[in-house]
């Protein structure tokens, strides 16, 4: 299988986009996100919006198999990114998320950011196993942080420093 191409979103990449997270969402049980984005949505918020430091796209045969994005977020210091990765459903352990961190890391530090944050649910083993692999260390625990039906679930949260 050959290496994935990785490329600046744009802002016509939303609606694909939308639909691979939608299904992630509908799947349950790895995002923090519970009610699906419109394409519109997921651009203005996470694509390319103000808050938007970078998001990049991972794609082979014109297809697009994730995105990583990095933005700011008010639980932060200005100096440090936030960082969402989604692979599409079927599509993990194929190096599209290592792929997309390698870009992500790179602009992060031409930004002159300090350190990416990851916010990753205590139940998405997949997630915390990706994130520690990248070289995330834990930094602090979210306790039971309630999903939509009221289930706690503690949010983990990781750092690289740059």
């Amino acid at each position: 299988m050959t290496a994935p191409t990785i490329r600046p979103v744009q802002a016509g990449d939303a609606a694909e986009l939308a639909t691979l997270l939608n299904a992630i969402i509908a799947r349950g049980g790895t995002t923090a996100w519970e009610t699906p984005f419109t394409p519109d949505h997921l651009r203005d918020s996470y694509l390319i919006g103000p808050t938007v430091h970078c998001c990049f796209v991972a794609e082979r045969d014109g297809e697009l198999l994730g995105f990583q994005t990095l933005g700011k977020q008010d639980f932060l210091p200005p100096e440090i990114g936030d960082i969402a990765t989604f692979a599409r459903v079927g599509g993990t352990q194929s190096g599209v998320g290592s792929a997309l961190f390698a870009a992500t890391k790179a602009r992060a530090r031409e930004l002159g950011l300090a350190a990416i944050n990851a916010t990753i649910r205590a139940d998405n083993a997949g997630g915390l196993a990706f994130y520690s692999r990248m070289g995330f260390i834990d930094h602090e625990v979210v306790p039971a942080v309630p999903l939509k039906d009221g289930t706690p679930v503690d949010r983990i949260r990781k750092r690289f420093a740059l």
